[in-house]
């Protein structure tokens, strides 16, 4: 029976002691980070190393959006841009879309040369005023209806290479004033404002396979816990966003 997890291992190669490990755990899937990373060789052996350490076809995944979160980069993978850079490439929203979801095509080609199937993008954050640039230029737009859009095309264009989107970060990070890597950031937005912007791209894409929480404290749900460990978080998500 496998287990609600997904692990990481420590490095460019599965040691025996991490072998033996995940075979007694058997984590749902694993994740790899850029300390995985070297060669294309390199990553599709791990991927198949992890698999036979578990004796089944586990999903792997990985954070691959483009810009500065790019875990497969150069010089040995295509160097993708951020978020923004679709909408800021042309004039004509279709265009657009249409670059988003050849992006998206291109990173699906990219992972499953090296065993991964599925990718933790689109991010479908809202940007406000102020924020921490920890969202920034990795958000597609500045508005929820565009942010959807834009995340829907590249959520196709991975699936189209048969690669999971994840979308993320679930209720939205939009907000934040802080980095969610490095302290915990409270968000004191009421429901109705969140309801309104922030939800709104993953109502829009409801019918995703996956999505990945946001480790923050939004006070309107839950004044205690992050939505990453917050049941009444849990439930508005699976609930109300879909």
């Amino acid at each position: 029976m496998t287990n609600a997890a997904i692990l990481g291992c420590a490095g460019t190669v599965l040691g025996a002691d991490e072998r033996a490990f995940f075979a007694e755990a058997q984590p749902w899937g694993f994740i790899l980070f850029r300390r995985n990373v070297e060669s294309p060789e390199q990553v599709l052996r791990l991927t198949s190393d992890l698999r036979d350490a578990v004796g089944r076809d586990a999903p792997i995944l990985i954070d691959q959006e483009g810009g500065r979160v790019q875990r497969l980069g150069p010089p040995h993978w295509r160097r993708y841009p951020p978020g923004e850079a679709f909408l800021k490439a042309t004039n004509d929203p279709l265009a657009a879309r249409e670059l988003a979801r050849l992006g998206g095509r291109l990173m699906a080609h990219d992972l499953k040369a090296v065993g991964i199937n599925i990718d933790c993008a689109p991010v479908l954050d809202v940007p406000t005023p102020g924020a921490h640039d920890i969202i920034g230029d990795r958000a597609y737009a500045q508005d929820p209806a565009t942010v959807a859009q834009l995340g829907r095309a590249v959520a196709e264009g991975l699936l189209a290479g048969g690669v999971l989107p994840v979308v993320k970060h679930m209720p939205g990070h939009g907000r934040a004033f802080a980095d969610s890597h490095k302290e915990l950031p409270t968000v004191h937005a009421d429901l109705e404002t969140l309801d309104g912007w922030d939800f709104a791209p993953f109502k829009a894409m409801s019918d995703m396979p996956i999505g990945m929480t946001a480790h923050i404290v939004f006070t309107a749900i839950d004044r205690k816990r992050p939505a990453t460990q917050s049941k009444k978080a849990i439930k508005l998500i699976r609930e109300h966003l879909g």
